[in-house]
């Protein structure tokens, strides 16, 4: 990564649905969801059934542009946009906490209760 910047940033970015897909399911139109995190440019959010996937930013409008809560913003080679969470920012942890590891699984929902509330 090429550039980072700390945030300490009050309410965190929501976006909504544009329209109904029929390859996403689990994302309802006109709902708003909050953005966890920020990943190759793609938004990771918790979709209907509670899972926190990627998808891609054109899917979205976005109602509050702010980025998460207490998040570390970096930029690939590309200028891609990498934004998470401090907690939530290590390598692996997304992978960690499909993976039912209990340490990741826990911290993702006491981060996720926190900027949610």
């Amino acid at each position: 990564m090429s550039r980072q910047k700390n945030w300490q940033l009050q309410p965190d970015m929501i976006v909504k649905l544009r329209r109904k897909n029929s390859r996403y399911p689990d994302l309802a139109p006109g709902q708003n969801y909050v953005v966890i995190g920020i990943e190759a440019d793609d938004l990771r959010i918790l979709n209907d059934n509670g899972r926190p996937y990627l998808y891609p930013v054109r899917l979205f409008e976005i109602v509050d542009a702010r980025e998460p809560q207490d998040c570390v913003t970096e930029f690939g080679d590309e200028e891609e946009c990498y934004a998470y969470p401090h907690p939530l920012n290590n390598t692996g942890f997304f992978e960690d906490f499909f993976d039912d590891q209990k340490y990741a699984v826990a911290t993702f929902w006491r981060v996720v209760n926190k900027i949610c509330l």
